[in-house]
């Protein structure tokens, strides 16, 4: 994926501007910034969930796959009838390898409404497994994750760039991995072109 001087806004206002960057199979991109600076925004926009104010995005398109600060779970479908939606949604059928990665078949008959918090994250993100995208835009995936979950994610995040994936990953902690960094508030919009914006919070 190739980003070349990009802009976004949030409610109608700019935040970021000339944004360029790029990921190689096989990579991930840890975005940096405070709280409120755009980095979901951005996520958002790579993801094709919003439109730019300006610049290109080459490569991204159907190749990528988002998860956000919502699971996308069906609260009374099962784990695995979850999983199975969602491998049905993308056309792929297997869904071994991702209750696997996430150790979910102890937990395969529980309809995700019952599930805690940090086993829907696991659920959430083993639903990456069955998209078959090759890159991952990740907004703090690791949030209400406990330890041993968050190897777990370390480790699939890093199967899938050994695999030649790759990832843009939004987060304030050590995922467990080894990522370059981007600092996005360096990259915050003018502040003309910020007249009028708020303290909203993010996206």
């Amino acid at each position: 994926m190739r980003v070349e001087d990009l802009a976004v806004a949030r409610g109608g206002v700019p935040i970021l501007s000339g944004l360029s960057f790029s990921l190689r199979p096989g990579t991930a991109l840890a975005l940096r910034g405070p709280n409120g600076a755009g980095k979901t925004t951005l996520l958002r926009t790579l993801a094709g969930l919003q439109p730019p104010l300006a610049g290109q995005i080459h490569g991204a398109g159907e190749a990528i796959a988002y998860a956000g600060h919502a699971d996308g779970l069906k609260a009374m479908l099962s784990v695995t009838e979850n999983l199975t939606f969602w491998a049905d949604v993308f056309g792929t059928s297997d869904i071994a390898p991702a209750m696997d990665a996430y150790d979910l078949h102890g937990l395969a008959d529980r309809p995700a409404g019952t599930l805690s918090a940090g086993q829907k994250r696991r659920l959430g993100l083993a639903r990456l497994l069955v998209t078959g995208r090759a890159i991952w835009a990740l907004d703090e995936p690791t949030v209400s994750l406990d330890t041993q979950a968050r190897s777990l994610f370390a480790d699939s995040l890093s199967a899938h760039l050994q695999r030649g994936g790759s990832a843009v990953v939004a987060t304030h902690i050590d995922v467990g991995l080894t990522l370059e960094e981007l600092d996005i508030a360096r990259y915050r919009a003018a502040p003309d072109l910020r007249a009028g914006a708020s303290d909203e919070a993010f996206l």
